[in-house]
């Protein structure tokens, strides 16, 4: 059931193109623009909220997977891939522009079950803490922001470059930021970052650090739960990670994919399939 089924030899750009062929796409008003969303399978709709510096195909090796049991709702940030930068880069109209299109897209089957990665999990708890009646649960992955020492970060821009080196400095800041497994650094990952980076027009870590998830927390009051790469190198120690969260939500569920780094659903994505179909299939604690 969890499989991935994604064609080892396809090109990239193609492999992106067929997911984007099977999506239903669909804009709401973000800003002066848009707000892109698109929505794969059926049955109860959850929400999938990437990380900074990406974009709707921070999912990519997930998507198949979760619309097997779910409506899988995928959007583009405001600022990043193709949505419009909000009216102001601040939580508050970034939240506004995601509940206006929760509600127009999803209304009668509101709330919504929300999967946030890094950047899009802060994202999401704010939202939470500012519109609780649209969120059903929120299962945060690999976030930071919880004022916990990060590890050791390298990474290079690649602006500039020429083009020969610029696959040698992906590489290398995949491997210090995103990826722990050397292997998982493919053609593909190589693609996406340096595709959905030229496409960010926020700096997400204004948005994140310190301590801008440890804030909002005490006021998020839907369920919580959390995966975490074993390996995550900009906020390791998943047991400290989630200690703080159980400062606040003492049955939190943590669950923790072996071998992968920060973006554990595109380096473990079985393993974290499997993770999130069964926390997305217990009964709510509260």
């Amino acid at each position: 059931m969890n499989t991935v089924s994604l064609p080892t030899d396809a090109e990239p750009a193609a492999m992106v193109a067929d997911f984007e062929r099977r999506a239903r796409r669909f804009e709401t008003p973000c800003g002066d623009g848009s707000l892109v969303w698109r929505a794969w399978g059926s049955g109860p709709p959850v929400l999938l909220a990437h990380g900074g510096h990406g974009a709707w195909s921070h999912w990519i090796r997930n998507i198949d997977a979760l619309a097997r049991e779910r409506t899988v709702w995928a959007l583009d940030l405001p600022g990043f891939g193709e949505s419009a930068m909000p009216p102001l880069v601040n939580h508050e109209a970034i939240s506004e522009a995601i509940a206006t299109g929760l509600r127009q897209l999803i209304g009668p089957e509101l709330p919504v079950d929300i999967v946030g990665f890094s950047f899009g999990g802060v994202a999401a708890a704010h939202l939470a803490a500012f519109h609780p009646e649209l969120v059903r649960r929120l299962i945060l992955v690999d976030t930071g922001g919880l004022d916990l020492p990060m590890g050791h970060i390298d990474v290079r821009g690649i602006r500039g470059l020429p083009d020969e080196e610029r696959p040698a400095v992906l590489r290398a800041n995949l491997l210090s930021l995103m990826l722990h497994d050397p292997a998982s650094v493919d053609e593909l990952a190589l693609y996406l970052q340096a595709t959905n980076g030229r496409r960010a027009r926020i700096q997400a870590e204004k948005l994140v650090l310190p301590d801008r998830l440890l804030h909002v927390l005490p006021r998020v009051s839907v369920q919580l739960d959390a995966i975490w790469g074993e390996h995550d190198n900009p906020h390791p120690d998943p047991a400290a990670q989630a200690a703080v969260f159980r400062r606040f939500q003492p049955d939190l569920d943590l669950r923790v994919i072996p071998g992968a780094g920060h973006w554990a659903m595109y380096e473990r994505p079985a393993e974290f399939n499997r993770a999130v179909l069964d926390l997305l299939s217990r009964p709510l604690r509260r």
